[in-house]
């Protein structure tokens, strides 16, 4: 039976009104700013504004939204399915990082293309849609942005929501607009969610639950991350059976307790050298001046250097490399964990074979780190003391490889979710092309709304 889908609400309204008339020159504003801050690519400022960078292929075209690097490495392994599954089919992923375009242009497959999402203006958001017009949309995590969600359902896209995750706080934001996303909310066919918590924030935001199923995350079922095999081996060869770990996707004020663990570590292997890989590479001057000061003896990558046997430290300020330092490290620190950042992916390390060490504030992740605890597969530290005799005591090659051991038990555990995900995507894709009123396999489609009453 066909729902009918809820009101607009007021709220919702006057932002899409706004976004009718006011929002282009704020948006034009932003930009600016943005490139002036480097955090845009001058030479694709017209995708922002919907201005395709691309012709539209022929054939059935499925478009991805994610936010940023993360969200965006979670799809390629079920992109790269979609495409072999039907040679018809082309794939458009949308992001909003100059970062994850860079690693999209590496990493996308044949018949995938990578666009900047367009601002939510609707002048800009209309632009994009009209040309290109994709059969299906789908939006991962928990970006939504109201314009375009609003103009995709009304061009009768059918929509979906894979690798839902909403935190307490996202949560608790929402509640005070409450009318706006239970309407962007409803007009998702099906919703795909990480974990029972992000079902009950959905629910409670007004996501029917006939539409969502818990499935785990698409990082589960995630190809390993690549790495260049003739530099991995030359690399090897420098260290020559040097120990090592990595400290990866560190955030400030990490790097400082890393380095004093790195310090007490070092007294019971001195020759133990700590490949130090920052969240964000253009810390890459902060960290090596910090270094420097500290007395650290340290080579860096992107000066073109490599590690010496005379470096302890070597700063790894480069992007797109961890598939190369997962797999020379065999014990790993995931930053954003000693920092309330809220953690970073721990299925990358488990891929490779490296021990996972971690910090208390992983709530992006808490449900993955209960099950890698549970497995003996990666251990909480809450201070560079307990860091340094983690490390020492991994050092050990039979403890690092039973805990990479219990890592690839944990991932092999959660195979089907790209499974799932693909069979979804595929249904609701052949729904599409045949006309169908609802994507197969949770719940039928909301019966189409009248638009909201915004003066356009």
């Amino acid at each position: 039976m066909a729902r009918t889908r809820t009101a607009c609400s007021p709220l919702l309204g006057l932002y899409l009104a706004w976004s009718a008339r006011g929002a282009r020159a704020f948006a034009e504003r932003k930009l600016r700013e943005r490139v002036e801050a480097g955090k845009e690519d001058p030479a694709r400022l017209d995708e922002r504004r919907g201005i395709a960078g691309r012709p539209r292929p022929d054939g059935p075209l499925l478009w991805f939204h994610a936010a940023s690097v993360g969200e965006s490495l979670a799809l390629l392994e079920l992109i790269r399915r979609l495409l072999d599954n039907r040679e018809d089919l082309h794939v458009l992923i949308t992001t909003g990082t100059v970062t994850s375009a860079a690693l999209m242009a590496d990493r996308l497959a044949d018949r995938a293309i990578h666009q900047f999402a367009p601002l939510d203006a609707k002048p800009f958001v209309a632009a994009f849609l009209d040309h290109w017009r994709p059969d299906v949309a789908i939006w991962t995590e928990s970006e939504l942005w109201p314009t375009l969600v609003v103009e995709t359902d009304a061009r009768g896209v059918p929509m979906l929501l894979l690798n839902a995750r909403m935190s307490r706080a996202s949560h608790d934001r929402w509640r005070f607009a409450r009318g706006v996303i239970r309407n962007l909310l409803g007009r998702f066919r099906a919703a795909l969610v990480q974990d029972n918590a992000t079902m009950g924030y959905l629910r409670r935001l007004g996501m029917p639950a006939d539409r969502m199923k818990v499935l785990g995350t698409l990082k589960e079922g995630a190809a390993a991350l690549p790495c260049n095999e003739a530099e991995r081996a030359a690399i090897a060869a420098d260290l020559a059976g040097r120990p090592v770990w990595l400290a990866a996707s560190t955030h400030p004020g990490e790097e400082k307790l890393v380095l004093q663990a790195h310090r007490l570590a070092r007294r019971s292997s001195p020759r133990l050298l700590l490949v130090l890989v920052p969240r964000h590479p253009d810390r890459g001057d902060e960290i090596a001046a910090m270094l420097q000061a500290d007395g650290w003896r340290f080579t860096r990558r992107a000066a073109g250097e490599e590690p010496d046997e005379e470096a302890a430290v070597y700063l790894a300020d480069t992007m797109g490399e961890l598939g190369l330092w997962y797999r020379l490290a065999p014990i790993s620190f995931v930053g954003g964990s000693l920092a309330s950042v809220g953690g970073h992916n721990p299925f990358e390390p488990a891929a490779l074979g490296s021990a996972i060490l971690h910090g208390p504030y992983v709530a992006n992740f808490a449900e993955i780190y209960r099950r890698l605890a549970e497995a003996g597969a990666a251990r909480l530290v809450s201070s560079p003391e307990k860091l340094a005799g983690e490390v020492a005591q991994l050092l050990s090659p039979d403890q690092a490889a039973t805990m990479a051991s219990g890592a690839w038990q944990v991932i092999s555990d959660g195979a089907d979710v790209t499974d799932r995900a693909l069979a979804l995507v595929l249904d609701t894709l052949d729904a599409a092309g045949a006309g169908a009123a609802s994507a197969p396999g949770l719940a039928p489609a909301p019966a189409p709304g009248p638009e909201p009453e915004t003066g356009r």
